[in-house]
């Protein structure tokens, strides 16, 4: 700690957070959760409660003439077995909405996974401090968005003037859910993922439910939907229920009408936007499941190829192709009954062209350069004038979330 300053210690409460559906007190701190506690007991994956416990979208937000703030907290580290280590998550700054900082927090805890074997170990580490100085001495609204690939404990928040959490920005709510890809994958940092690209060029708060691994059209995900307060509402279908050969096209179609039935429970009006899966050569006509590459283990590089029997696609197994055209069926048998519910080919966000100029490093996942891109390209498509999200078609109802 810096003792140049006369530090205040504000105890981090829902009010100061936003982004998250839920916060779990631990023996640390607050931990934020992207799924309500209802949902966690009926989930049975671990690679989706990891997800959901990393902060993708989480941000505190403050109002405060505070000039030095430094946040304690206790990440949880993934260590990929025979893998390069990745990057420490990154925490970043915004003050009166515009860019003041990043830095990150080192040590804290691991959890090394054998994605052969598929085994985790956990082990835990120490509480870190990531710390912010140079602030304009006015009052002003400061954010911290947490990394969205680190499970984040929040231990302590002290600042050199008092904090008050920022007003309502009177802004519509858009409620977000997709799979690794929305969850930021590698993305550059917090604010641009994809989603929180373009929320920030829509004006809307981003209420991120993009969880790796875990697009799945779960119903206590659904029903989570259900229950967040929100204006807006998507749902990016597709690229998990392929690479992990969940299912069949027969038992897909219903599935989706289910998930899009229990959130028109609770948002029967909103705006409904289904997008479909960006390119994916590997499994535009390929069915799953995903699998690593040895070759790609080999050089340090993880990269994924697809292991299923494209001729398999006759009895029914799933390809990107496949989802694409059952999505676009769906919707548009919806939209007769539907007037707010609206399609989105996600090959409008990346595409062949995009797929020549920005290739998938890894074959699944965009890099930062793509996900600006497709954050830009959807803040053209759905927030424009003529968009599903444009201001005349959903003017603020909800509320925000914490």
């Amino acid at each position: 700690m810096n003792h140049a300053h006369h530090w205040i210690t504000t105890p981090v409460t829902a009010g100061l957070l936003r982004g998250a559906l839920d916060l779990e007190r631990t023996a640390h701190g607050l931990l934020p959760h992207r799924l309500p506690a209802s949902a966690r007991a009926r989930n049975t994956d671990p690679q989706l409660a990891m997800a959901e416990s990393q902060p993708s979208g989480v941000r505190l937000v403050l109002r405060t003439r505070a000039t030095a703030v430094e946040l304690d907290t206790l990440p949880t580290k993934r260590v990929y077995v025979g893998v390069p280590p990745r990057p420490d998550g990154v925490y970043e700054l915004l003050v009166d909405g515009r860019p003041a900082g990043r830095a990150v927090v080192a040590g804290g805890s691991t959890l090394t996974i054998d994605m052969a074997k598929g085994t985790a170990e956990h082990r835990p580490g120490p509480v870190g401090t990531v710390r912010f100085t140079g602030l304009p001495d006015h009052l002003k609204d400061v954010e911290i968005w947490l990394p969205y690939n680190e499970t984040t404990e929040l231990v302590a928040l002290r600042t050199d003037a008092p904090v008050e959490p920022a007003p309502d920005p009177d802004r519509r709510v858009w409620l977000h859910h997709g799979s690794s890809i929305s969850h930021g994958s590698d993305a550059a940092g917090p604010t641009t993922i994809w989603p929180a690209r373009a929320a920030s060029l829509g004006g809307v708060e981003l209420v991120n439910l993009g969880f790796g691994g875990g697009g799945m059209l779960d119903p206590f995900t659904a029903r989570a939907m259900r229950d967040t307060p929100a204006d807006l509402v998507s749902v990016k279908i597709g690229i998990n229920v392929v690479n992990t050969d969940l299912m069949r096209l027969r038992a897909f179609g219903p599935a989706v009408h289910g998930f899009l039935d229990t959130i028109r429970d609770g948002h029967p009006t909103a705006p409904l936007l289904v997008v479909s899966p960006i390119l994916c050569p590997v499994h535009e006509d390929t069915p799953g499941p995903s699998a690593l590459d040895p070759a790609g283990l080999a050089t340090g590089q993880p990269l994924f190829r697809a292991t299923g029997d494209p001729a398999e696609t006759a009895a029914g197994k799933l390809t990107l192709r496949v989802i694409r055209e059952e999505l676009a069926r769906i919707v548009g048998q919806r939209a007769a009954e539907d007037p707010h519910i609206h399609h989105l080919d996600g090959r409008a966000l990346y595409g062949e062209s995009d797929a020549a100029e920005l290739p998938l490093p890894d074959r699944l996942h965009p890099d930062a350069a793509t996900h600006r891109r497709i954050g830009e390209r959807f803040a053209d498509l759905a927030f424009s004038a003529e968009g599903p999200f444009s201001p005349s078609a959903a003017p603020r109802a909800g509320r925000r979330t914490g």
